[in-house]
């Protein structure tokens, strides 16, 4: 844990071969409500990695000007759009806080996430059985 701590100013090692930058700060937290800069879709935030997570895949496919920084937090979305519900993953620079003040609509929040109120949806506490 020490060597953990020493290292941390430099980057740590989170999993797998992914290095967190020095500070990491994620503007959003879960639950929230958030709008895509840049597409418009809206979604409700269920999980964050602190820096990119996916695979390289998925960031080749993204076109090259358009590649998001991976040393940021990126965001797993409930999403939706006119047309469909989806899971998203988003870097924190294409996303807005949601001020439509209107739940999201993705047939999953109902398992995760209980009342929706002032742009954030409350998660449902944990059961097990």
């Amino acid at each position: 844990m020490k060597d953990m701590i020493q290292n941390y100013g430099s980057g740590s090692i989170f999993g797998a071969g992914v290095t967190a930058p020095p500070i990491v700060h994620a503007r959003f937290s879960i639950g929230d409500v958030v709008k895509h800069r840049m597409f418009g879709f809206r979604g409700v935030i269920f999980d964050i990695d602190p820096v990119f997570a996916n695979s390289e895949e998925w960031y080749d496919a993204i076109p090259e000007g358009a590649r998001p920084d991976k040393d940021q937090p990126f965001y797993h979305l409930l999403a939706e759009n006119g047309e469909s519900s989806y899971v998203a993953y988003v870097s924190q620079q294409n996303l807005d806080a949601d001020d439509s003040d209107e739940p999201v609509d993705h047939p999953a929040i109902l398992g995760m996430f209980g009342a929706y109120a002032d742009g954030k949806y409350r998660l449902r506490p944990l059961h097990r059985h």
